[in-house]
């Protein structure tokens, strides 16, 4: 299953670049970032059957076990995509949400996107560990 990040604004050349770098070159599974001006650009067309995801305030705070199981889930059930989307500065409005699979939060305070991107990559290297068994995570 395709790992897609497709980010609102330009990360270029900075310590968050690195980490979300560090993280995802780890991930047993292919991944993939798609950067898009903070407006306007185009997204990349949605194949049939993926997943979609959205960073958002108002989402789900998953621990790290449920987001490896849901997407574990999804892989199992033959999801060739999952899209992980982080928007703008001012997000997604009701329309984005209503449409995705999954909402997520990574708590209740506010995270600069690079941040998040980087926390993204970080989680998504922590669930395939997870789901294969490796002992980075550690519970409790």
């Amino acid at each position: 299953m395709l790992l897609h990040i497709v980010a609102r604004g330009r990360i270029g050349r900075s310590a968050e670049a690195d980490l979300v770098d560090r993280y995802l070159v780890r991930v047993a599974w292919p991944t993939k970032v798609t950067e898009l001006p903070d407006r306007g650009g185009k997204m990349p067309p949605l194949p049939t059957g993926a997943k979609t995801v959205l960073l958002d305030e108002k989402g789900k705070s998953l621990n790290s076990i449920a987001f490896a199981d849901q997407l574990g889930r999804w892989r199992d059930d033959g999801v060739r995509e999952t899209r992980f989307l982080i928007g703008a500065a001012d997000g997604f409005d009701d329309d984005a949400r209503a449409q995705a699979d999954l909402l997520i939060s990574f708590g209740a305070m506010t995270w600069p996107h690079m941040m998040a991107r980087a926390m993204l990559a970080e989680q998504l290297w922590r669930a395939s560990s997870i789901l294969a068994g490796h002992p980075y995570h550690r519970e409790g």
